[in-house]
């Protein structure tokens, strides 16, 4: 937890992080993102997705699906523990929210910079909510994705020096909408069942933690057994929608809201119900077998297919 003795928030949002470098190839690291969020899991021939795995002309032209952008900003979270003052248990830390703006299709392959920065931290008293802005560019120096993760951080807050509680963030409030769910019938619907080893399968992608492969970790953070990544589960959610909304075309895909709101088990049924909203499409998922909704937020498209 912060020590507030010691803190001092000011300093904190003000820390000046290292540029990291996230490397990544064709025939390994984008195929196995693919299918670590289910890409062809049902079906190995389904062109719909097996252009994220394969290309008869070869590897280097296979297509990366836009959510594989979280995963430049894997190395920033970690980086946060090196700031003097600041301490926290991992096995408390919950991912809250996932907000990616998209502003070019990732190449099949490529060495990316990432520029990070907190943008938000707010005292909640027993906990802190923290966001991490990461900017993200290409080998050309051209930005090509934001990724923006807040964090839950538990037994983290009570930083504040006076009656009003800490609280900066650097972005418009308005710039990520609130999710409100419609009421009516969704405008297309899709299941998808996640594998027993699923977790497993997406660790390879870089997030080791382990929450998501260790029984006993699992055990002692309160879950009966690992439980899913959530951006496993948007991955899931948000190949739905370019299969459903997009007629398969990742490049449609703008900008990303995923809001985590409940734990997956990997081998669970995922429901992926869309509604359109203009160039926006609302989403939420539920696993079937406990009737629980899990995930929910928004996709902002480039446009919209007029096979719509």
């Amino acid at each position: 937890m912060a020590n507030s003795s010691g803190f001092n928030p000011e300093v904190f949002i003000s820390h000046q992080f290292p540029e990291t470098t996230y490397t990544y190839n064709e025939s390994r690291d984008a195929a196995i993102y693919a299918l670590g969020v289910g890409a062809c899991a049902r079906d190995a021939l389904d062109e719909n997705e097996l252009k994220y795995l394969y290309h008869k002309d070869g590897q280097q032209f296979i297509q990366v699906l836009p959510t594989f952008a979280a995963l430049v900003s894997l190395e920033s979270i970690p980086n946060i523990s090196t700031i003097p003052g600041w301490q926290y248990d991992t096995r408390l830390l919950l991912h809250g929210q996932q907000y990616i703006e998209i502003y070019k299709p990732f190449p099949s392959s490529g060495c990316i910079k990432n520029k990070s920065s907190v943008s938000g931290l707010h005292d909640k008293g027993k906990a802190a909510i923290l966001e991490v802005e990461t900017l993200s560019y290409d080998e050309s120096g051209e930005l090509l994705c934001m990724n923006r993760a807040t964090t839950y951080l538990r037994g983290a807050g009570g930083f504040s020096t006076s009656s009003h509680p800490f609280s900066y963030s650097k972005h418009p409030t308005n710039q990520v909408s609130a999710v409100k769910i419609p009421k009516s019938q969704p405008f297309a619907v899709f299941e998808d069942c996640t594998h027993p080893s699923q977790g497993l399968l997406y660790r390879l992608s870089g997030d080791y933690n382990p929450l998501h492969s260790d029984p006993l970790f699992a055990e002692v953070a309160g879950f009966s057994r690992p439980i899913l990544h959530g951006l496993c589960t948007l991955g899931f959610a948000v190949r739905a929608i370019i299969r459903c909304i997009c007629r398969g075309d990742p490049n449609m895909v703008k900008s990303i809201l995923g809001r985590f709101l409940l734990h997956v088990y990997p081998g669970e049924t995922l429901i992926t119900e869309m509604w359109l909203e203009g160039s926006r499409v609302v989403y939420q998922v539920q696993v079937k077998e406990r009737k629980r909704t899990v995930l929910s937020g928004y996709v902002d498209l480039n446009r919209l297919t007029s096979l719509l």
